[in-house]
């Protein structure tokens, strides 16, 4: 099957968040099951040198249309590993410090949605799946379905538009459908992207493609809800027929604490002995006290609100009564930033804190720490759990999204699951969790190691969600 695969960042290219893991793994594991697959992205600043020197220039056009606008792009390719790498150039719109953030992201990523279209003719192939990823990329279904009016060559062409995070919708106003986007007044009097009396540009996708998916399946049934939908619960509640949740994988060669480079001691789920000194060398790295004994629980997350660092600051005190130390590596809003650090002086060789982000020191944390606490509001997929497991570390999360998926409660009866579990937004019942996490550390320990090694022999691995991704191309397809 010949694949599509449009979204505006991905890795080893360019990264702002877990879309640039998702879109720089899937495809290569959709090639290796056996399809022909091709990614489209902007040629961004941030694409180093080292990956222009291997592009080879397809094409240039000079007549993008965006509303009253005539615009140029210019089209590079890239072989690399498993699947063909397009890159979309603009200086105008991409030579730029960051990937977004700027007053014109909706024309930025409208021209970019416009040239993947336009370009189709120019690639290897004429795709007969797009799939398309977050608001981004919304307008490709949209314009797709415009084009095919006029343009046999495309109405063929299947597209599946992934949900990574429903809060971005990427909202404008009326006069924009126009001027801006260049689509018609029909496509906001028929409601296809109107909403609240606005452009909606990802409820126009939601309308327009032919299948729908989520980063998680329990994701997928709580965007029927308003609490987690951001206003779009009733077009997610229409749609629902063709709406799917595939789980995100995860690198199973990258992560892997056996042969990661960027530990100080390797270690696996049958000799588990360099765990031990990594977290010794982690205690000395972070000036905690060295105690064997004793459990850290980290936090690795941007401090937001929707991470659920709230119920954190609600009984910190509590939590740190317990015999245990915390580690918290992120950055985000300044007041939960301010809160952890005005606690530091409290709890002496007990507390670290690393405000900013630093993916080595993370990945020390991963190894060394014995507890991931992720007490999230809401949380699509998540990846912090997932590489936790994989190194030992046990997590701790609230039953939401993708961390219900995929950790599974201890249960002392039997002496199942692979981490701790609780489902109300509610500090309380996270603080009963932490402390049975917490007795089970000193109480039980050889219980506490077979969750540490289930968690690391759970298969997370891109083939699960490639396979279930295939599956979905061949239904809309046949």
């Amino acid at each position: 099957m010949k694949i599509l695969f449009v979204a505006s960042e991905a890795v080893p290219f360019c990264k702002t968040g877990g879309l640039a893991d998702v879109a720089g793994s899937l495809p290569q594991a959709l090639a290796q099951a056996g399809n022909e697959v091709a990614v489209v992205l902007p040629l961004y600043e941030s694409v180093g040198q080292e990956w222009r020197d291997k592009m080879e220039f397809v094409c240039c056009i000079d007549d993008v249309p965006l509303g009253w606008r005539r615009i140029y792009a210019g089209l590079f390719k890239l072989e690399h590993e498993s699947a063909t790498w397009y890159f979309i150039d603009n200086e105008h719109y991409f030579k730029r410090g960051r990937l977004y953030g700027y007053y014109d992201d909706g024309e930025r990523f409208g021209f970019f949605s416009r040239a993947v279209v336009a370009l189709l003719p120019a690639m290897a192939w004429m795709p007969e799946v797009i799939h398309c990823n977050d608001w981004q990329t919304a307008l490709v279904p949209i314009y797709l379905r415009d084009e095919s009016v006029r343009w046999e060559a495309v109405r063929g062409i299947k597209t599946v538009f992934t949900i990574h995070n429903i809060e971005y919708q990427g909202r404008y106003g009326k006069e924009t459908l126009q001027d801006l986007f260049g689509l018609a007044p029909g496509w906001f009097e028929d409601g296809t992207v109107a909403f609240s009396g606005d452009v909606n540009l990802l409820k126009g996708a939601l309308m327009c493609s032919d299948a729908i998916t989520t980063v998680s399946p329990t994701y997928a049934q709580e965007l029927r809800q308003p609490y987690f939908a951001h206003g779009l619960d009733g077009v997610m509640n229409l749609n629902a027929y063709k709406v799917s949740g595939v789980l995100n994988g995860l690198d199973m060669v990258k992560y892997d604490p056996n042969t990661d480079p960027a530990l100080p001691r390797h270690y696996s789920a049958k000799k588990m002995e360099g765990k031990a000194r990594n977290k010794q060398l982690l205690q000395q790295r972070l000036h905690l006290n060295e105690e064997a004994d004793t459990p850290v629980i980290a936090i690795v997350s941007r401090l937001v609100s929707h991470k659920g660092l709230d119920l954190i600051c609600k009984v910190f005190g509590d939590m740190m009564n317990l015999r245990c130390q915390f580690v918290v590596l992120g950055s985000g809003d300044y007041g939960y930033e301010q809160f952890f650090e005005r606690q530091l002086p409290n709890y002496p060789g007990r507390m670290a804190v690393y405000l900013g982000y630093n993916a080595e020191l993370a990945q020390a944390i991963y190894a060394g720490a014995d507890m991931l606490l992720m007490p999230s509001k809401s949380e699509p997929c998540g990846l912090a759990q997932m590489i936790a497991m994989r190194y030992g570390t046990v997590p701790i999360v609230r039953e939401t999204g993708g961390l219900k998926d995929t950790v599974h409660p201890y249960e002392a009866w039997c002496g199942a699951g692979d981490g701790f579990t609780f489902a109300d937004y509610n500090a309380w019942d996270m603080l009963y969790v932490i402390t049975q996490a917490v007795d089970l550390y000193h109480n039980n320990r050889d219980a506490f190691k077979q969750l540490q090694k289930r968690g690391m022999t759970t298969d997370f691995s891109w083939e699960k969600s490639a396979a279930a991704y295939t599956e979905i191309y061949r239904s809309i397809t046949q």
